[in-house]
């Protein structure tokens, strides 16, 4: 049992170990060892030499670099104020500890080392050991003159041993000290009482279930302890050693089975090893190949090279030849020159007939010069770029770990893109993702893909271009080994930057509200008591009380299905007034550019930069406003409601535009008057709800540290 006996810190046998809130046991002095090396760490500006006054302790590398993160947190507060123990301190004032057995940082508490129990039952483990380990060697007395002899009793009150003469003079018969609990031979003292670190004069009693800590009945009634369960030390006692017998004999009982698994794991141990020898063995010769056939392209293609390259100075040289003859004294002209000579008509015409022909092809040939061979070797350029983002992708692949599909629906582009993905299965056997995403650009020949690992299925992506197109796809990775990519899926940005969550509750003045919602009710059927004849309508408005002066602005919200009737749009500062002043009926379809009505009045006098602009949504469609321009079939003008609507409004162009924000399609834009402030506008009648959409924030791609 020698290594349930050893500190993880000094690795030896415990001297004095303490309980840490991790459960864990370490030596008293280590504890304050380690505390102290990171303090001095921080305090002299650096952890090199933190170690060095401490030769007992040994700590691994991931302790040390644990106890810098810890003392670079500890100069945080030291900048507060804290300025670190004095250099004559006997305790740390550190809180936290990084424990050398579990590998985590614990918080000590207030009290720190002040506030850890000691155990006593580990120490009397352990002096048994060492007494079984060294028979041989005997404890001397404490109070024996040089030279002192071999004790026969350790007195548990005075923490002393004693030989036989050295007890009957310091215990006399009669006395007080006569009383004092006596045992054999011992180094390991330890107290009759456990008394409370928090309270020192107070006894522990009982037993936190919650802290699993001994705490004395001040912590339960006053202290950190009084709303935890708690119970005696009697019977905290009689559980937790019936459990644990019950453990040790189940254990016991089982060593057979331990015998066995212990076995075949030795065998999975050395099919492990053989396994991946020959992953090992046939991921070389995967390569091999690879290099072989890569190996051969590069061979035939620099022959392929070489070979041009020679027929082409082929083709060159036999033509500076031809050229060369041209010259003086050579070649062609130097023949021709000699047939000048000749004087007589018979022998020199046919000589000089053929010798025309040659000169004629030579002149020809000096008028219109083109080499024989082209200098470039463009046709030989290798394009490696598809291969080269297959290379790029070679990895493991299994086929247990399923592809990621990327969810549309839950997928979502305003100020920033939400990315949402799920797998088909049920089981989600994947360590990670990685998400890559490009914009798709016609002119940019190669694609860069901008790559992202994510520990959950959804991730926000910031700093995208408004008005483009971005192609996604994720793959699953389980350590090395990763899942083909998913299906590439093309989302749309905003035409402009998207108004966020904040901005749209003020600006609609909703008082942190993201929907609002009009019924109808006997206040409409008591109204149409008094009406006979006309058009009369009410309309409910809601009109921004934050105004847009310049600028290019896109904002988003979704009509309920039941509405049945909405307008949607902006109004300018100087339109607010009239709509709810004006004494004619503003709502009347012979008032509104956009009812619909076919007197033909708003052909007559439509201006085609007003002041304001609504459009009517209403019973699942889309009603496109009737301008000069539209189609004269009203059915032509009726479109199918989009799930999620979009304004965009260009107060620099003059140019209002609405938008299916689901793939960021214009379905009407028109021409609005903007030398006023515009603001964002709304209108209900009867049954009819709006909702305004939710900026994308970056809790949609949080994830917990313990994911």
């Amino acid at each position: 049992i020698e290594r349930e006996l050893v500190c993880p810190a000094c690795k030896e046998l415990f001297t004095h170990p303490l309980i840490l809130p991790c459960q864990h046991n370490v030596c008293h002095k280590c504890v304050k060892e380690i505390l102290f090396a990171f303090e001095d760490s921080f305090a002299d500006g650096g952890s090199e030499s933190s170690n060095q006054s401490s030769p007992r302790i040994r700590m691994s590398s991931s302790s040390m670099d644990r106890i810098d993160r810890i003392s670079r947190s500890a100069s945080q507060r030291r900048s507060f104020g804290w300025r670190g123990r004095k250099r004559n301190s006997l305790t740390p004032r550190s809180s936290l500890f990084p424990c050398p057995g579990c590998q985590r940082d614990i918080d000590l508490g207030e009290r720190g080392i002040n506030g850890l129990f000691r155990n006593f039952t580990l120490e009397t483990i352990v002096e048994r050991y060492r007494q079984a380990a060294r028979a041989a060697i005997a404890i001397m007395c404490d109070f024996c003159k040089p030279p002192p002899q071999e004790s026969t009793k350790s007195c548990m009150d005075c923490g002393a041993s004693y030989c036989n003469e050295c007890f009957k003079i310091h215990h006399p018969w009669g006395t007080v000290k006569a009383q004092h609990e006596y045992v054999g031979p011992t180094t390991n003292f330890r107290p009759k009482i456990l008394m409370c670190p928090e309270h020192e004069m107070e006894r522990v009693n009982m037993y936190c279930e919650i802290c699993r800590r001994p705490v004395c009945h001040l912590c339960k009634l006053g202290g950190s302890h009084a709303n935890h369960k708690v119970t005696t030390m009697n019977t905290a006692y009689k559980t937790l050693k019936e459990k644990l017998s019950k453990d040790i004999e189940y254990l016991i009982s089982k060593e057979s089975q331990v015998k066995a698994h212990i076995t075949q794991l030795d065998l999975l141990l050395k099919e492990t090893e053989c396994n991946s020898e020959r992953a090992k063995e046939e991921a070389f010769q995967s390569f091999e190949k690879l290099s072989h056939v890569l190996e051969e392209k590069k061979s035939a293609a620099l022959r392929a090279i070489e070979a041009s390259k020679n027929l082409r100075l082929e083709k060159l040289q036999t033509q500076v030849e031809e050229y060369q003859g041209l010259l003086e004294n050579n070649g062609l002209v130097g023949y021709a020159q000699e047939v000048l000579k000749e004087t007589d008509p018979s022998c020199f015409v046919p000589t000089a007939k053929q010798l025309h022909v040659r000169i004629q092809k030579a002149t020809e040939s000096l008028k219109s010069f083109r080499p024989a061979a082209e200098t470039t070797f463009e046709d030989f350029v290798v394009d490696i770029g598809k291969q080269e983002e297959i290379l790029g992708d070679l990895s493991f692949h299994s086929d247990g770990l399923e592809i990621p599909e990327i969810n549309e629906e839950l997928s979502r582009m305003y100020n920033k893109a939400l990315i949402s993905w799920e797998c088909p299965g049920k089981t989600d056997l994947a360590d990670l993702y990685v998400l890559e995403y490009h914009k798709l650009n016609r002119e940019e020949e190669s694609v860069t893909w901008q790559e992202i690992e994510v520990c959950s299925k959804s991730k926000v992506i910031s700093d995208l271009d408004d008005d483009s197109s971005y192609a996604f796809r994720v793959r699953a990775y389980k350590g090395s080994i990763c899942s083909p990519w998913s299906r590439e899926v093309i989302l749309h940005t905003p035409p402009a930057p998207g108004i966020g969550f904040s901005s749209v509750q003020e600006v609609l003045n909703l008082c942190l509200r993201t929907s609002v919602e009009s019924r109808a009710g006997y206040s409409l059927l008591l109204g149409s008591e008094r009406m006979q004849v006309g058009c009369y309508t009410t309309l409910d408005y809601i009109i921004g009380d934050t105004g847009i002066a310049k600028g290019k602005h896109f904002w988003a919200f979704h009509v309920e299905a039941h509405s049945y009737l909405v307008k949607v749009g902006v109004v300018s500062s100087n339109t607010i007034q009239k709509l709810f002043h004006n004494t004619h009926d503003v709502t009347s379809p012979r008032y509104e550019q956009d009812s619909g009505h076919d007197s033909g009045s708003e052909d007559a006098f439509f201006d085609s930069s007003q002041p304001f602009t609504l459009v009517t949504l209403g019973m699942k469609k889309f009603f496109i406003p009737t301008t000069p321009a539209a189609p004269k079939d009203p059915s032509s003008r009726i479109l199918p409601l989009p799930s999620s609507l979009g304004v965009c409004l260009d107060c620099d162009k003059g140019k209002v535009g609405f938008y299916d924000a689901g793939c960021m399609k214009c379905l009407y834009e028109c021409e609005v008057d903007c030398s006023g402030v515009m603001y964002p506008a709304f209108a209900l009648m009867g049954g009819a709800a709006v909702h305004l959409e939710e900026a994308v924030t970056s809790k949609y791609g949080e994830y917990h540290d313990d994911v």
